[in-house]
């Protein structure tokens, strides 16, 4: 979990320099969605066996989030080879595990 706590991070703000051309910090729209997407994973059903996001059958992101993450996803994860490989390499690997079997908490 905490290794996905930081590849979303460095995904948003590699994401943020890039199109909002910020320096420092992130800009509020892409800071909202961190705040949003670090409590979703904290609140993740599987939390241990969780693999990435994409893979997993309960969609806990709110859709205008979902679009949002997507977007990010879309348009960071190539680059992320070059910023972060490890990162990168690992997460795709968790993509590749099998989807988490159980149910969502209440």
């Amino acid at each position: 979990m905490t290794r996905e706590r930081l590849t979303l991070q460095a995904m948003i703000r590699l994401y943020c320099r890039k199109r909002h051309v910020t320096v420092s910090g992130l800009c509020g729209e892409c800071q909202e969605l961190h705040e949003y997407s670090q409590k979703r994973l904290q609140l993740c059903p599987f939390q241990a066996g969780k693999t990435a996001c994409g893979q997993c059958e309960v969609h806990c992101y709110k859709l205008p989030m979902r679009q949002r993450i997507c977007e990010i996803m879309r348009s960071v994860g190539p680059i992320m080879v070059w910023h972060h490989p490890l990162m990168a390499l690992v997460h795709m690997f968790d993509g590749w595990r099998k989807r988490p079997v159980g149910r969502r908490k209440n």
